[in-house]
């Protein structure tokens, strides 16, 4: 079976709301309504959890009380909010998204799920549009990585949940930090295949990214996405 894990525990401080920026307004549902009607309707997921705050869990289960999800309240960082929903699943394959990604499609997710059956590990990105520079610590350009060969992450990522499990607890008894999933799995386990994303899968950070995100959903047929097919 194919688990679901949408996080959803940041402050997101950027956004400059006073509440969680998963439960702001986008085309008249909360941005995480978004993003869960797109697991719901990509047919290989068989069990969503969700991780928030737990200020805001009881807002969380009244959203999706009636679409079976299960709640689980967030850690301190991105990462334990992760590990802890990693607990809570039984499929076999792990799906991490992240919750402020509500342009996410069901084909986007359907499509991970499948390199990581065929690779072991997958994950969403898109190869970067702008030269990129490296800087040493005085700020002064030291190097200018191939753009062919660079990418911008996404999510989903897409593991088998027994070793992604194990990467998250061995970086917590050993204090590793990553900034995401891929991270910590590259570190203890190896490689991960890309999945070509889209660069309409943007992470909302600001008020400019909604914006923007409404509207692409506006342009999308049904105010959703134009493709409701998973897999």
């Amino acid at each position: 079976m194919v688990s679901g894990i949408i996080v959803a525990a940041g402050r997101g401080s950027r956004m400059k709301a006073e509440q969680n920026k998963v439960y702001l307004p986008l085309c008249g549902k909360p941005v995480l309504q978004h993003t869960v009607q797109a697991f719901l309707d990509c047919s290989c997921i068989g069990e969503l959890v969700i991780v928030t705050r737990a200020c805001d869990v009881e807002q969380c289960r009244a959203l999706f009380q009636e679409q079976g999800v299960k709640i689980v309240e967030g850690g301190a960082t991105r990462q334990e909010s992760v590990y802890r929903g990693l607990r809570q699943i039984t499929g076999d394959i792990a799906v991490i998204h992240d919750g402020a990604r509500a342009l996410v499609t069901p084909a986007l997710i359907g499509q991970t799920v499948l390199a990581c059956r065929e690779h072991g590990a997958a994950a969403a990105g898109v190869q970067c549009k702008d030269t990129l520079k490296t800087v040493d610590a005085n700020g002064f350009i030291v190097g200018t990585p191939d753009r062919n060969v660079t990418y911008q992450i996404q999510t989903p990522q897409v593991f088998e949940s027994e070793k992604i499990r194990v990467a998250h607890e061995r970086a917590l008894r050993e204090h590793v930090e990553a900034t995401d999933d891929c991270g910590l799995y590259e570190r203890y386990f190896g490689r991960i295949k890309m999945v070509p994303g889209s660069y309409e899968n943007i992470k909302l950070t600001t008020p400019e990214d909604l914006l923007l995100a409404e509207r692409i959903l506006e342009g999308r047929k049904g105010g959703f996405y134009a493709d409701r097919t998973g897999i």
